[in-house]
């Protein structure tokens, strides 16, 4: 098999030490040197030293957690470094030891066979921390909410029941009263702000329970978890926002494009970068991101087409836009969404329609343009002679007998 890269290494990687082989090839004679380090940064150090004493020209490792991060970033500058995903690259069971990983992993970069992850630069990585850390407080937040309601109906106060949003300024105002002491219903029905969905009298008898000392420590406790989170979430935002300051262009493309919010933007540009390179075709970017069916087959059956796990945090935020998009009238994704949702139900229709707002944001990240509305009946103007089969097809499942021929 042909050889690639003759000085080459592999690297197994793990919480407190990395495994190194460093391969040589000189004509037919091939040398193995293997050597274990810490993860230290004086010991990764080393390991640089130790790579280049070797010679050694490329470096692969395995994505092992967090593990590899250290890793990369001490050997970046110095070396062409392949990330490996780990169900690529497996071992054969029963001959898998530490050393012989890193000699497997070797031996697979030195004829080229390992498909490198996807790895974003610096400052994308620094933005997609912050995006995936504002998503982490979110859903502590609604955590820390559904405690809150938990706790009210503990106390039979039927809240939730009378108004759309407790954390709003009509149900922060009653909770805090409520805290503070407050049990008369009339007293805290004055508190309301704005219009609710409930009159007077359901407010009032939605206010009458049973709290206890012990409910308003919990709704205290509760309601200061949630300023703090969401003081964190500012802070976040404000940092997304100076770390946003590069992609600025692209995230003014991105949200013309109909379900996509300026958070949304920010998630997609995190999750992906800008270079669109990386990806040679739109398939590829939706194969990575876990939004096309799988190819399982044997003998000629197709065991599965269920997605793969892909990437979640881009995965579930488009899945988040994709619902939103179906709800604008007189575009193409709701045309999509109801045309899948017809035939195969309503969460592969969605799945679909992320996957072609995540094809649409290829083109507009590479080619640098807003999004074109293709309109409602683009699908149809695309295959008429597909409609009419189907629709005729449709009529004799009804009973009926058609014979379809082309108006002059």
């Amino acid at each position: 098999m042909h050889v690639l890269y003759p000085k080459c290494a592999g690297l197994d990687v793990h919480k407190q030490t990395v495994v190194a082989c460093a391969r040589t090839q000189s004509g037919a004679a091939i040398t193995y040197d293997r050597q274990t380090f810490g993860t230290t940064t004086r010991e990764l150090l080393a390991l640089a030293d130790w790579l280049t004493a070797h010679g050694c020209t490329h470096v692969a490792m395995e994505s092992t957690g967090v593990f590899w991060k250290p890793v990369w970033h001490v050997l970046a500058d110095a070396f062409d470094l392949v990330l490996a995903n780990p169900q690529h690259i497996r071992n054969v069971p029963g001959r898998k030891s530490d050393v012989t990983d890193a000699e497997w992993i070797a031996e697979l970069l030195a004829h080229g066979l390992i498909r490198s992850s996807f790895v974003p630069p610096p400052a994308v990585q620094a933005l997609r921390d912050l995006t995936r850390t504002r998503a982490q407080l979110v859903r502590e937040i609604a955590r820390h909410t559904q405690r809150v309601q938990k706790t009210l109906q503990d106390a039979n106060l039927k809240l939730t029941s009378v108004l759309s949003d407790i954390t709003g300024k009509t149900g922060r105002a009653i909770l805090a009263a409520l805290v503070a002491g407050e049990t008369d219903p009339e007293r805290l029905a004055n508190l309301t702000q704005g219009r609710l969905k409930a009159s007077r009298t359901e407010l009032m008898e939605a206010l009458h329970g049973h709290v206890t000392p012990h409910h308003r420590f919990l709704l205290h406790l509760h309601l200061a978890q949630i300023d703090t989170l969401e003081a964190a979430v500012r802070d976040v935002e404000a940092r997304v926002g100076d770390g946003l300051l590069p992609f600025q262009a692209a995230v003014g493309h991105l949200i013309t494009m109909p379900g996509v919010s300026a958070t949304v933007a920010r998630v997609i540009v995190a999750e992906i970068g800008i270079d669109m390179t990386r990806f040679p075709t739109a398939g590829h970017l939706l194969s990575w991101a876990g939004l096309c069916p799988r190819l399982d087959e044997s003998a000629g059956k197709r065991r599965s087409t269920r997605t793969r796990p892909g990437t979640p945090w881009l995965k579930t935020t488009l899945v988040q836009a994709a619902w939103a998009a179906v709800k604008v009238k007189d575009s193409y994704l709701r045309a999509l969404f109801r045309r899948i949702q017809s035939r195969r139900g309503a969460k592969k229709a969605i799945v679909a329609v992320a996957a072609s707002m995540l094809t649409a944001a290829y083109h507009m990240l590479k080619e640098g343009v807003d999004y074109r509305e293709l309109g409602p009946q683009h699908l149809t103007r695309v295959d008429k002679t597909k409609l009419a089969r189907r629709l005729v097809r449709r009529l004799q499942d009804l009973g009926f007998h058609v014979e379809a021929q082309v108006a002059a």
